[in-house]
């Protein structure tokens, strides 16, 4: 296994006692978590972490991404939680949600968040849809994938955000983008067999955004059904829910789902204990070994 980065924010007081682990989507890392969940998060309580996939972030093998397969992903997300100090809920955003959702079939969790996942059947209707309706960002994205060249500001600004995001906050995250593993792209792409979803009854949460360009209303929709629950959008919100104006109503509507969903109705029962996180990691930009 490569060294994995772990970003992680512990509250100074009382923990409740589910932590939560957050997968970041492609073309990100661990950090867009940590701009303003992960503390928020640490604020209200919660044992909050972000790992960076393997080749994204602090984390090793940058230099052979496209080695890398989903399967590969859903190993450094149970590798993390090994490191957690109890079976976490795990939240998922963009490509992470598709990740969460392996995950969900290689072990038992309390429950999971899927926050404008990528559908269990894959990314291809929306990837025709993002090529005819705005060809702008699907061929800069295109470019980040292929070529590892930057990407406009402009670019990350339609694809990442509502229309009310100023492009200077867009400029501020450009250069934190990065390529994507082309064989990732591939595996979640819709082009290939998709393994069976979890057994019916695990506790999920679906979450939109309304000005979503990447994972459209449709495609939410789809999610929640595969699930059997309904999803809940935001308005005036695009793809980064974590880091729009108003990322405070998503990160409460996932507080209070998990306090109510997860914490008042536990499903887990004889888990196997899980190593704590070592007690050297600081509250903040953590880099734990996944060995």
């Amino acid at each position: 296994m490569p060294q994995l980065e772990i970003l992680s924010r512990r509250p100074a007081g009382p923990v409740k006692p589910v932590p939560l682990l957050f997968v970041h989507g492609a073309f990100c890392g661990g950090w867009i978590w940590d701009e303003h969940f992960l503390p928020w998060f640490a604020e209200q309580g919660w044992e909050a972490h972000a790992v960076s996939l393997r080749g994204h972030g602090a984390s090793e093998g940058r230099e052979r991404l496209n080695s890398f397969g989903i399967a590969d992903y859903v190993d450094d997300v149970l590798s993390a939680v090994d490191a957690c100090s109890a079976p976490p809920v795990l939240i998922g955003h963009s490509m992470g949600g598709m990740v969460v959702q392996r995950a969900l079939i290689r072990r038992r969790f309390p429950g999971a968040v899927l926050m404008a996942s990528a559908p269990p059947h894959g990314l291809l209707e929306s990837t025709m849809r993002l090529a005819w309706s705005d060809p702008y960002v699907f061929q800069q994205m295109g470019m980040l994938m292929t070529f590892s060249n930057g990407i406009e500001a402009e670019a990350v600004r339609r694809a990442m955000f509502s229309d009310r995001v100023p492009l200077e906050l867009a400029k501020r995250y450009e250069p934190l983008m990065q390529e994507e593993s082309q064989r990732v792209l591939l595996d979640i792409g819709g082009w290939i067999p998709f393994p069976l979803l979890p057994a019916r009854g695990v506790r999920v949460a679906v979450l939109g955004a309304e000005e979503d360009r990447l994972i459209p209303k449709d495609q939410v929709e789809a999610t929640a059904r595969a699930f059997r629950t309904e999803p809940v959008f935001f308005p005036e919100m695009g793809h980064s829910m974590m880091l729009e104006p108003g990322w405070e109503s998503v990160a409460r509507h996932v507080a209070d789902w998990v306090e109510t969903t997860v914490l008042e109705k536990p499903v887990l029962e004889k888990e196997a204990p899980k190593k704590t996180v070592p007690a050297a990691l600081p509250d903040t930009g953590t880099r734990a070994a996944a060995d």
